[in-house]
């Protein structure tokens, strides 16, 4: 971006990466994934530190597709002349955090891996599934939670009737408080 540049709504201007966290997808041929599972040791060297530093991590899991399966405009042979090429498959692998603070990497290096595949215990992807998010804002959850207390003590003060009335806000108020309520979360959520 340019100072003064226009963007267009939906445009990325920022990608916020944690450093701490990095992972690896180790794209494997497809012969090479018959004895990979989840949890496997996996040795990674990256080309930006040479063969000196050995990084090590555990398969998480693989990929539903290659990456000629998802890709924008697919390879596709209308000839007629089918050839078999052996498709790659990416397998993540969570790298040590200590390892990374040592020694730090930065996204779109080359790495090689290595997998121990002794050790067959584990599953492959389709059997699990990440069930919490890694990360999550809180940005509009204060503001959500005063705006449904707020409903809850209009609402309350509305089925209370009258005689509870007496000693707060009317009913025209309290009805025209919950429109404010109302269509602030609607404005917000957009």
């Amino acid at each position: 971006m340019q100072l003064g540049q226009r963007v267009s709504p939906g445009t990325p201007l920022m990608a916020i990466v944690p450093l701490d966290q990095v992972w690896v997808d180790a794209n494997f041929k497809e012969p090479q994934l018959a004895g990979m599972r989840a949890g496997q040791a996996v040795t990674l060297t990256a080309d930006i530190y040479g063969g000196k530093v050995e990084y090590h991590g555990k398969i998480t899991g693989f990929g539903a597709g290659t990456g000629a399966a998802f890709a924008l405009l697919p390879a596709q042979n209308a000839t007629g002349n089918w050839i078999k090429i052996v498709q790659r498959l990416p397998v993540r692998v969570a790298l040590d955090p200590q390892e990374l603070a040592a020694h730090p990497l930065q996204i779109g290096l080359s790495m090689q891996a290595s997998v121990d595949t002794h050790e067959g215990s584990g599953e492959r992807l389709p059997q699990l599934a990440q069930s919490t998010p890694a990360y999550a804002t809180d940005v509009f959850r204060s503001l959500g939670q005063v705006a449904d207390e707020r409903v809850r003590t209009i609402i309350a003060a509305n089925e209370a009737g009258p005689a509870a009335q007496a000693h707060g806000a009317p009913l025209a108020e309290n009805q025209a408080r919950l429109a404010r309520v109302k269509s602030a979360g609607a404005a917000r959520a957009l």
